[in-house]
């Protein structure tokens, strides 16, 4: 490669797993891949479990890229090109052969893999002196160690980041301090059937922006409403009314706090294709989730079944080693969804049985998201829970699935992530909050307060 000014990046492969692509996203930038990153996504791409499907698709990626090159090209690096384009506007990438680099005076041994790559960003820094040499690697132990080895740039992967502080991560509602109505000077209100929209200048509230289905609260919780549109001159609010929120009954449920009633409106709506709550552990998010599913399935008829599903990290190992069906095999998963359900029904006569008739009435699935690609889900509500530990292009998958006639529900807890190298900013579920804050049929809520015991409240508070 020749020696300019632009910099010259190392994948590590855990980088490629994480999102197949990433090749095409450093622009005019070169991009190296290491022979032994190779052979971690050759050993990998075979393996029963859904990260071998993210280890094919890079291996495709780099073989349309490198695939009509020669030795010599492949070395010196071939010109990347984005898929359907000719021309090539971004930087080159290569395959380095690593088995060739000599051991430095940082003393790595070549024992292992990650000190195999760590190597070759050495050697190339010290063959590329005037130019940036960065390593990329989202184990968070490799770059220290890479730090300590000796190698002056070393990076996460961060363009997959859409914030750069879970803080700033859209709630779904903004609370404005003062009166709602003390604030507002010229407003025009109209009634259709059983809806009060108010007409009010956007230069009168105090938003930069305002987003599609979202929730206006003032200081006093009393006025609450929906962004519905906005035309540049003016916002176009649906009046909910704290009263007529926190009157919202699903299956026996009531909101016990504002924000529940938000999440209930938004989970009852018809209009809405995709729920996202978000909050801590015990806010709710599960039992708002299957109450609006039974509602919804079997009182109003809005839908024929109830598919329940979500991820762990260890679930693609294990499921295929636990007795019985799919459904049954999921159960251990999923016991918090039967434990919602026994909260749902312990007043009843006889819990157990009444259970065993929802679940049949309701048609209620527990399918692993495993087994998810590839379908096309009509008619459905579909609960995705847990999906915090998700990446963006698993979530996609699931989204993608979703047919006519279908509601999605995603809910998790960002500060309860088990993912390998995931983190709270590069979640799928703070993903599609972001991206799907300006879609008219999404809605969003962050969940305050923990409702489930002053126990768990405590804990959520101290520890």
């Amino acid at each position: 490669m020749e020696k300019d000014t632009t910099k010259l990046f190392v994948l590590d492969t855990n980088v490629l797993l994480h999102e197949p692509l990433a090749v095409y996203s450093f622009k005019e930038h070169d991009v190296v891949i290491p022979m032994t990153v190779l052979e971690e996504l050759d050993a990998i791409k075979d393996r029963k479990r859904d990260v071998s499907r993210d280890a094919r698709v890079a291996i495709r990626t780099l073989e349309t890229i490198l695939g009509d090159g020669t030795p010599e090209a492949i070395l010196n690096g071939i010109p990347i090109k984005q898929p359907n384009e000719t021309v090539a506007i971004q930087g080159k990438l290569s395959i380095y052969p690593d088995y060739k680099v000599q051991g430095h005076a940082s003393g790595l041994p070549r024992d292992t893999n990650d000190n195999l790559i760590i190597n070759t960003a050495l050697d190339l820094q010290i063959k590329y002196a005037e130019r940036k040499v960065v390593l990329v690697t989202k184990d968070i132990n490799m770059r220290l160690k890479a730090k300590g080895a000796g190698l002056r740039y070393v990076e996460d992967y961060k363009t997959d980041q859409v914030i750069d502080d879970v803080r700033l991560l859209f709630k779904g509602f903004d609370r404005f301090a003062g009166d709602f109505w003390s604030m507002v000077r010229s407003v025009q209100t109209e009634v259709y059937a059983d809806k009060t929209m108010h007409r009010v200048p956007l230069a009168e509230l105090p938003y930069e922006q305002l987003c599609i289905n979202q929730y206006i609260l003032d200081e006093t919780e009393q006025f609450c409403a929906q962004v519905k549109k906005t035309d540049g001159d003016f916002a176009y609010l649906q009046d909910l009314g704290r009263e007529r929120l926190m009157h919202q009954q699903a299956w026996g449920v009531n909101p016990k706090n504002i924000y529940q009633g938000m999440a209930l409106q938004a989970l009852l709506d018809p209009e809405i294709d995709l729920v996202i709550l978000t909050g801590p552990a015990g806010c709710g998010k599960t039992l708002l989730a299957m109450a609006a599913a039974l509602e919804t399935v079997i009182e109003r008829r809005q839908y024929e079944r109830v598919i329940v599903t979500r991820n762990t990290p260890e679930i693609a190992e294990s499921i295929g080693f636990l007795p019985g069906s799919e459904e049954e095999k999921m159960a251990p998963w999923l016991a918090g969804i039967t434990d919602t359900l026994e909260v749902l029904h312990k007043h009843d006569e006889n819990p157990k049985c009444s259970m065993n008739y929802i679940m049949d009435k309701a048609n209620i699935q527990f399918k692993s998201v495993n087994f998810m690609r590839g379908r096309s889900i009509q008619n459905s509500f579909v609960f995705l829970d847990e999906c915090q530990n998700l990446t963006a292009s698993q979530i996609k998958t699931i989204i993608t699935r979703m047919g006519e006639g279908s509601k999605l529900i995603c809910s998790g807890n960002l500060a309860q992530i088990d993912a390998n190298f995931l983190t709270s900013v590069t979640s799928g579920l703070t993903y599609i909050v972001e991206q799907f804050k300006d879609f008219d049929g999404s809605a969003n809520i962050y969940l305050k307060g923990v409702q489930r015991s002053r126990l768990a409240r405590f804990a959520e508070e101290h520890l």
